[in-house]
């Protein structure tokens, strides 16, 4: 495995992308890459989220980059969707060197994280984000920062009605939850901003997941669902919210952490990446 952190935003010093990929002396054939988004309400970064599920996908054949990105008061002005936009772009565009497959860059969120992965897929063409990549000055190419593929992990989707309260102060910016307006909840309700160039999805929830209620993922599938979108949606009876790995490993001493029924997602989001 070969080791490297790039800074993506000179302004945001935070943002940070860690690649872990093969030796480049290694020949291989090119491998997907996913982009880990772990979660933390956008007040912090959960390291149950992030090494662990790195190690997991490196393990399947896949480049694993990990990001690091701006929280509480710097989440707002869509900062963090200009950091894992820029992430995307920074993995195709090193494609050849680190042996990447471009055509087929993944993120994966976990709760807030899902929120940011989900982002990436809907809002990949916002002018914000155009602007901030040089796409809109013809400096980058289009789409070189749309993802290939979602993987939401127990995601918070909605701003509105099933949001989780800390997820959405800390992206629109606002101290309460009271404050936000339509115009907030139509940039960052997820469901509401899926499209024709949304790209194919895989999503999990369990039911008793009491931080982030399921509703959020059904909302978003049945948005995928009405635009024509593949996707693939597993609702677990078991398991509360931030599950990770759902096993010994990332359960941080805590036995409901562990539950092996719901452990099976990892091995049908990586079947879902290698048949899709």
């Amino acid at each position: 495995m070969f080791y490297q952190k790039f800074n993506l935003w000179d302004e945001y010093p935070e943002a940070t992308l860690t690649a872990y990929v093969c030796e480049q002396n290694v020949k291989v054939n090119p491998r997907p890459a996913v982009i880990v988004c772990p979660g933390g309400g956008y007040s912090f970064v959960s390291p149950r989220e992030a090494e662990p599920i790195v190690r997991r996908f490196f393990g399947e054949g896949m480049n694993a980059y990990l990001l690091n990105y701006s929280i509480k008061e710097r989440a707002k002005d869509y900062a963090p969707l200009i950091q894992v936009a820029k992430a995307i772009k920074l993995v195709r565009e090193r494609a050849a060197v680190d042996n990447t497959d471009p055509q087929k860059i993944y993120v994966i969120g976990f709760s807030a994280g899902g929120h940011l992965a989900a982002s990436a897929g809907t809002l990949w063409n916002l002018p914000v984000v155009r602007d901030a990549l040089g796409i809109s000055s013809g400096e980058a190419p289009e789409g070189i920062n749309r993802p290939d593929g979602m993987i939401l992990c127990y995601p918070v989707i909605t701003v509105g009605k099933y949001t989780h309260a800390g997820t959405a102060k800390n992206v629109s910016g606002h101290s309460d939850i009271c404050e936000l307006t339509e115009d907030d909840i139509k940039k960052f309700s997820l469901e509401l901003n899926v499209d024709s160039t949304t790209p194919p999805t895989f999503l999990w929830h369990t039911v008793e997941d009491k931080t982030v209620p399921i509703q959020n993922s059904i909302m978003f599938a049945s948005a995928l669902a009405e635009a024509g979108i593949p996707f693939e949606a597993h609702i677990f009876p078991k398991g509360p919210h931030g599950l990770s790995l759902c096993n010994e490993e990332t359960s941080d001493g805590n036995p409901h952490y562990i539950v092996p029924h719901t452990e099976v997602w990892t091995d049908l989001a990586v079947k879902w990446i290698k048949d899709f």
